[in-house]
């Protein structure tokens, strides 16, 4: 099929491949505009942008696809482009601008969209990371039809995978990623034929925004129960990393694990009850957290062995939420 793909990080690089192996002509691609990034600030690719010009795609970067928004001169040389290409269908994944209507009635299948969730939950920008802040036991990809709703069309496929207690935004992304990819070459795949998808409405209830994650949630509030504050941890890896005020040092950690209750663990949320080599205890709202992996300002991840050994906290202290 004649395919232009909408995408930008690494989980959209992975379908973009994947339907290049599959032997779909790729006529367009559009990612997001190249940003600073790194300890220069040097304006960066994406990794979408990076594997399309490695393989002499046709980029397209426009600010905007809105004809009258701030950027309309974007909007139109990408409506020409659309136009002149006259693409079977757009494939969109973690993309980052919103399609209007005419985008959307283009492509003579529409817009196709991958998302990493279970429809209609999670909804939005961070599906990955609120999942495993939720403590949610699975979650999967949802190939959707796409329309003019914040992730509100009819689902074509959906395959679910179980959320593993060791899982980080991180690990489950690479496995979303694997499957979305899979599953757009399927569905594009079920396009050609004679028997087109039965499109499924999505369910009214159990709708959740993944709203998208800031900087300002890092910091760790220790009055929060234990295990929330574990799983934020994994969710928040490896972006943005939840902080912690430590003996005048603002730590990072990327690790810990969660434990109940003891009547002799019973401190003010906060309370440093013990170091040794398996990790920080510290007291949190409702049961208490070992940090097992943690770094402090300019330096790497280290376990817990390796990190006691030049930490200057003492039981009793009380780290501040």
């Amino acid at each position: 099929m004649r395919v232009i793909f909408a995408g930008t990080p690494e989980f959209a690089r992975n379908a973009l491949a994947a339907l290049q192996a599959a032997g779909h002509q790729l006529v367009g691609v559009f990612t997001q505009p190249d940003r600073p990034a790194g300890r220069g600030m040097k304006l960066q690719a994406s990794a979408v942008k990076q594997h399309a010009e490695a393989h002499n795609l046709p980029v397209l970067q426009p600010h905007s696809l809105r004809l009258d928004g701030k950027y309309p001169e974007d909007a139109q040389a990408a409506k020409d482009f659309i136009q002149q290409v006259q693409a079977d269908v757009m494939v969109v994944a973690a993309y980052g601008l919103i399609l209007p209507q005419w985008v959307l009635d283009a492509p003579r299948f529409g817009c196709l969209n991958i998302h990493a969730s279970l429809l209609p939950r999670w909804r939005g920008a961070a599906p990955i990371h609120r999942a495993i802040e939720a403590g949610d036991a699975q979650t999967g990809v949802t190939i959707m039809q796409m329309d003019a709703g914040l992730d509100t069309g009819d689902m074509l496929l959906v395959e679910s995978l179980p959320i593993a207690v060791q899982d980080t935004t991180a690990s489950l992304h690479d496995k979303l990623a694997d499957m979305g990819a899979q599953l757009i070459v399927k569905a594009l795949a079920q396009l050609n034929l004679d028997k087109p998808f039965k499109p499924v409405k999505q369910p009214t209830e159990g709708i959740t925004y993944a709203h998208k994650i800031e900087k300002a949630e890092a910091a760790i509030d220790w009055t929060l129960p234990a295990n929330l504050l574990a799983q934020r941890i994994r969710a928040f890896d490896p972006f943005p990393g939840m902080t912690a005020q430590m003996a005048g040092e603002v730590v990072k950690v990327w690790q810990a694990e969660a434990f109940p209750t003891h009547h002799e663990k019973h401190k003010a949320p906060g309370t440093l009850m013990g170091v040794n080599e398996r990790g920080l205890q510290v007291a949190c709202g409702e049961g208490w957290l070992c940090l097992t992996q943690l770094q402090k300002p300019g330096g790497k991840r280290l376990p817990a062995a390796d990190f006691v050994r030049s930490f200057k906290g003492a039981v009793g202290d009380v780290f501040k939420s």
